[in-house]
C-alpha cells in the first residue's frame, strides 16, 4: 500500500522550472521527489536556524565564560607552581624544624585554611580588589 500523498499546485519562475526539468531528466527521479526533498531540506534548515536563534547566544556566552574560567585556572595553577618552586628553593637548605617550629607552621596553616574557607563561603575573591571589582581583602 502506497503512503497517501497530497497534491499541491504552485507556480515557478521560468528559469527555476527549466532547472527542475533538467534535474528530473534522470529516470530514477521525478519532479515531485525533487520538490519534496527540497521542501524537506528547507523545513529542516529552518528548524536548525530556530535552534541557533534560540540557543546560539547562550552557548556563545557559556563558551566565552568557560574560556575565562580556563584562563583563570591556568593563572592560578601557574602562580601556585611558581610559589611552591620559590618556597622550596628558599627553604631547601633549612635544617629540619624542631617541634616548636612545626607547631607554629601547623597553626599558620590552620589559619590559612580557615581564611580560605571564609573567603569561599562569603563569595569574595582576593583578586577582585586588585581588578577594581570590589571585595574586601
Amino acid at each position: 500500500m502506497k503512503p497517501s500523498r497530497i497534491r499541491h499546485q504552485f507556480s515557478l519562475d521560468a528559469e527555476l522550472s527549466e532547472e527542475l526539468v533538467n534535474l528530473s531528466r534522470n529516470p530514477s527521479t521525478t519532479k515531485s521527489a525533487i520538490l519534496a526533498k527540497a521542501v524537506k531540506n528547507l523545513v529542516e534548515q529552518r528548524g536548525e536556524n530556530e535552534l541557533d536563534r534560540r540557543y546560539g547566544i547562550r552557548l556563545d556566552r557559556l563558551s566565552r565564560d568557560l574560556g575565562h574560567v580556563r584562563r583563570d585556572v591556568e593563572i592560578i595553577l601557574e602562580s601556585l607552581a611558581l610559589f611552591i618552586r620559590f618556597s622550596i628553593t628558599l627553604h631547601a637548605h633549612t635544617p629540619v624544624p624542631d617541634k616548636a617550629t612545626q607547631a607554629i607552621a601547623l597553626e599558620r596553616f590552620d589559619k590559612f585554611a580557615e581564611q580560605v574557607g571564609r573567603q569561599i563561603a562569603s563569595g569574595r575573591r582576593s583578586l577582585d580588589k586588585d581588578r577594581g571589582e570590589g571585595g574586601e581583602g
